[in-house]
């Protein structure tokens, strides 16, 4: 069972966030229109409700001053001379007149109170609507405004009604005045239920709510097309930029119209046009000196050949010479294996500019190309006084490599090590891991400088020309190396500390055609480097 990732969605849309421009465009902009319209619906829903509630308590109060007066004269106009009896039938009489003249269309209930605090006989009753529950709904603050009142006003107060059929509650009003019967005040209580008005108040508010989902809809439809006619050119610039980096010099972006983006698509097209006749023409040239390279060193190798014959035999009778002709019969021997040398790297970098390199892999075991390496230059080394180590701690040395190019690279960074070594010994570390096989070449002699470094596989630059030179070198040897690291896919690196010494290191895949991650050396390797004191011991 495969469960959800939660981390890779947010890593997607973390993603998909931050590489699309339209999306980001079309989330901001709903995101701001929802704030603006959340904030204008809002104040519109509380400014309606407003107007609503006020407009409605003006008129129930209006009608409560209108019930009131009816009351006040049916009260006033009835015969002073009626018994008690007479005065509860005249109350309840009253009380449906009020209720006539107070009628709602949600629902009205009546309450008529004695006030507290008054001598003589309680009559008439109180009374009141059935279904209303006067302790609960009217309030004793509204009570003591309305029985300490003098003028002939009616005062209001907003109370929740429970319904008597379905028990919810329902918003309504309590208007209160008071009345005169008899020499007594009485307090009159109307209750409104006002659930038509919430009722006007939610339908206005679920229109503002539609209109404002349908209002947030249309701008993130209009955003989203408006931002993909303008990222639209952008992106397809982009993707031209990509082709013609990847070398499809003869693409271009279609031009429509004369606004800025068919502006841009056009001065894009002319940049584009200009770099292919400039790289077209640089190629032809290129082609040109990798002829001129190829064709020249293969007509030296003719001239060259018959030149070395004669050399050799005037270099093996030089014995039988004058002291004079002797030496110049060493010399030329000396110089023609050097212009041989010379020729066979000129060859072999025209060979890596016209891309015609084949390369013979087979499995290898590096420990035994360094070994054969270390073996053909040990004499060397030893004429300039230095010593070979080999640094093997074991492992997965075997790769599929070009052993005669791999040979050529390590015979390279290892006389050059001794050329530049001062005499010290020389270490050389393999090691490797299961993705990668490392061989780091350290001397402790001269160092370089930081400009050296950058320029230290540049074709025929030496870091020092006046030093001398043992053996023999062209120029092109590490830019010869570093073209056979690349061919192997993988890396040729150099490290260099002032006057503590140099160290290159090759790293290349175990399989041929994985990509590189890492290394399974340091640069410089750290553990187990000898001290400058063992070194010199």
């Amino acid at each position: 069972m495969r469960y959800f990732d939660w981390r890779e969605l947010v890593q997607r849309l973390a993603a998909l966030w931050r590489s699309s421009l339209q999306l980001r465009t079309v989330a901001i902009t709903v995101l701001l229109s929802s704030v603006a319209v959340a904030v204008i619906a809002g104040y519109m829903s509380l400014s309606v409700g407003a107007n609503l509630f006020d407009a409605s308590r003006e008129q129930l109060t209006r009608t409560s001053a209108n019930a009131s007066l009816a009351g006040q004269q049916f009260f006033d106009a009835a015969d002073e001379g009626l018994g008690l009896e007479d005065l509860d039938v005249m109350m309840g009489d009253a009380a449906g007149v009020i209720e006539s003249v107070a009628s709602s269309t949600g629902g009205t209930s009546y309450a008529i109170l004695r006030s507290p605090g008054q001598d003589g006989a309680r009559v008439p009753t109180n009374v009141q609507s059935q279904d209303l529950s006067s302790y609960v709904v009217i309030s004793q603050e509204l009570r003591d405004t309305v029985g300490e009142s003098t003028e002939k006003r009616t005062y209001w107060q907003s109370v929740a009604l429970n319904h008597p059929t379905d028990g919810t509650i329902h918003p309504g009003l309590v208007v209160g005045s008071t009345l005169d019967i008899r020499g007594a005040q009485y307090e009159l209580y109307l209750v409104y239920d006002i659930s038509d008005t919430q009722e006007t108040l939610v339908v206005v508010q679920r229109t503002l709510g539609l209109g404002g989902f349908a209002l947030l809809a249309l701008i993130g439809a209009v955003t989203y097309l408006v931002v993909r006619l303008v990222v639209g050119p952008v992106k397809l610039a982009a993707e031209t930029s990509q082709r013609l980096a990847a070398g499809e010099l003869e693409v271009r972006i279609p031009v429509h119209g004369d606004d800025v983006i068919a502006t841009l698509a056009r001065s894009f097209n002319g940049m584009a046009t200009s770099m292919q006749q400039q790289i077209t023409r640089l190629a032809a040239l290129s082609q040109v000196q990798q002829r001129f390279v190829s064709d020249v060193s293969h007509e030296l190798r003719t001239p060259l050949t018959t030149i070395r014959l004669a050399g050799d035999v005037l270099y093996d009778q030089r014995e039988s010479f004058p002291p004079a002709t002797a030496r110049t019969a060493e010399l030329l021997h000396t110089q023609v294996e050097r212009f041989e040398l010379l020729l066979a790297d000129l060859l072999e970098m025209s060979r890596y500019d016209a891309g015609a390199v084949d390369m013979e892999t087979e499995p290898t075991n590096l420990v035994r190309l360094v070994e054969e390496a270390i073996e053909s230059l040990t004499s060397l080394a030893a004429s300039k006084g230095s010593e070979l180590r080999l640094v093997a701690p074991g492992g997965y040395f075997e790769a599929d490599v070009d052993p005669r190019r791999i040979r050529r690279i390590l015979q390279n960074l290892v006389s050059n090590a001794i050329d530049h070594g001062d005499g010290l010994p020389i270490v050389i570390w393999v090691d490797s891991d299961q993705d990668a096989v490392a061989i780091a070449v350290r001397d402790y002699g001269v160092g370089m400088s930081t400009a050296a470094l950058e320029r230290v596989f540049d074709r025929f630059w030496r870091a020092d020309p006046s030093r001398q030179r043992t053996t023999g070198g062209t120029g092109l040897g590490l830019a010869i190396a570093l073209e056979d690291a690349v061919l192997h896919g993988g890396w040729l690196e150099v490290w260099s500390d002032g006057d503590n010494g140099s160290c290159f290191r090759l790293t290349i895949p175990r399989i041929r055609g994985t990509e590189l991650r890492s290394s399974p050396l340091e640069l410089p390797p750290s553990d187990e480097v000898p001290s400058l004191e063992a070194l010199d011991g």
